[in-house]
């Protein structure tokens, strides 16, 4: 992987300043049973991808999300951006109940958060060029009045991802880029409506080892120059220590453990912060690690231990 900026010239968020409160927020999906079993059954089961997180988010922070797949990180980040409706719970972005508004209502908010997906080959329509898909969002939310305006905020913003020059780029389509240029423009557009938020689910992890921090230390940029406040989801403790700020650990649909970055990696205190540390990969043949090793069968989610 690319080298990564560190983060330690950062302009440091203040912990009182919250964008946003995540309170109780449940997800539960129904399982399907046979028509014998949903007859004998009074209590259908259910899985429990997001069971009861709490947790506030900072002004310009980069917040981290760490954990295996299946884990319910990426679940959790939808239903806070209200792409899944939640089972229970309140998400508040600067003080707006996220849940309670209606279509109109929740079209303007989303001027301010915004979401980087984790497939750039599947995230764009294959049939608009850079241009049409970075001002596509302008567009539904009538910011750019003229093909002009849309113009000179596409050529800005694919500046601000360093595609430079602009021009270039914008008549091209998905096809014709690299991989690593794709996620740049997925980047440039959710910038393009000057979001407050942007979750950012596995940004990289589609990407080929040698752009991966090319792309994270973008996201460092635009954290430390434009004040943007990043949810980073991941499954790579590596790339969250350097980039992120705080880390949540989720485990079960639940957040087992929540600190600083060098509180979570030096002094973990879930076994499961433990066993994700230990299956870091360090190229130093006399490394020798944390030796955690869990044992037994992996829980299920519908049922999950007490």
């Amino acid at each position: 992987m690319g080298a990564v900026a560190a983060k330690a010239d950062r302009k440091q968020f203040q912990q009182g300043d919250v964008i946003m409160e995540v309170r109780n927020l449940t997800k539960y999906f129904p399982v399907r049973l046979s028509l014998v079993q949903s007859l004998r059954t009074d209590n259908p089961p259910v899985l429990k991808a997001v069971d009861d997180v709490s947790f506030d988010v900072y002004k310009g922070e980069v917040l981290g999300i760490v954990g295996e797949s299946g884990c319910g990180k990426t679940t959790l980040a939808r239903t806070m951006l209200r792409l899944t409706d939640a089972t229970s719970g309140s998400v508040n972005l600067e003080e707006v109940n996220v849940m309670g508004l209606n279509p109109l209502e929740m079209k303007n908010l989303r001027r301010k958060m915004q979401v980087i997906f984790q497939d750039p080959y599947e995230s764009m329509n294959p049939r608009m060029n850079v241009q049409t898909i970075i001002s596509e969002p302008l567009r539904i939310q009538g910011i750019a009045r003229t093909v002009h305006d849309a113009r000179d905020v596409v050529t800005s913003v694919l500046a601000d991802v360093e595609m430079i020059p602009p021009e270039e780029y914008m008549s091209r389509y998905p096809h014709e880029l690299s991989g690593g240029q794709r996620q740049r423009v997925a980047v440039a557009r959710a910038l393009a409506l000057d979001p407050d938020f942007i979750v950012a689910d596995e940004p990289v992890s589609m990407l080929d080892v040698s752009i991966r921090g090319e792309v994270l230390n973008l996201m460092l940029n635009l954290s430390r120059e434009k004040g943007v406040t990043f949810v980073y989801i991941t499954h790579d403790l590596a790339t969250a220590r350097h980039i992120c700020d705080r880390i949540a650990v989720m485990y079960l649909g639940k957040i087992v453990e929540m600190g600083t970055a060098e509180e979570i990696i030096r002094n973990p205190l879930h076994p499961y912060t433990t066993a994700l540390i230990g299956a870091v990969f360090v190229p130093d043949p006399t490394h020798r690690g944390i030796s955690e090793v869990l044992k037994g069968e992996i829980p299920s989610p519908v049922h999950p231990p007490a």
